[in-house]
């Protein structure tokens, strides 16, 4: 009779160690995720709508000479540039003010709508104009790398 009590606390005590070290394992997995989810950069930079910053991640990517050229001539029309984005940030300033105001009008929102519309087309043409410009001046490496951004897309015809 003592035998069978023996072997089933035998048998209990071995099942016991393997649940401890299957816990025990569990535990440092969850805590290297823990701690690899603590120190990884947190995903890309944050998006920045000023276009000289989005403009000089571009020229980043390009050869050095091309991104010469590019700094060059966003330098250059700088002055353009700026008016444009300010112009195009108050249209939308002004579409968000007109959704605020009490009593609501919708024709002031669809006026406000078609302002920024208009400022959104005048700051698209200034911007590609000056990458038109700039593209004339490139190789054809940095004409390759402008049209592949960003870097890393797949465009048609390649693999």
């Amino acid at each position: 009779m003592s035998a069978v009590p023996f072997t089933a606390s035998k048998t209990s005590r071995g099942a016991s160690r393997w649940l401890l070290l299957g816990s025990l394992a569990l535990n440092l997995f969850f805590v290297g995720i823990a701690v690899a989810m603590a120190v990884r950069p947190h995903g890309p930079p944050p998006w920045d709508r000023n276009v000289f910053v989005r403009a000089e991640r571009i020229a980043t990517s390009l050869p050095v000479a091309d991104a010469d050229i590019l700094r060059g001539q966003i330098k250059t029309n700088q002055g353009a540039i700026e008016s444009a984005q300010t112009k195009y940030r108050a249209a939308q300033d002004a579409i968000r003010g007109t959704l605020r105001q009490e009593p609501f009008d919708v024709t002031t929102v669809q006026d406000a709508m078609a302002k920024a519309r208009t400022a959104r087309q005048d700051f698209d043409q200034t911007i590609q104009s000056v990458f038109a410009s700039s593209a004339t001046q490139m190789s054809p490496a940095g004409r390759q790398a402008l049209a592949d951004w960003p870097p890393g897309r797949k465009t048609a015809g390649k693999p």
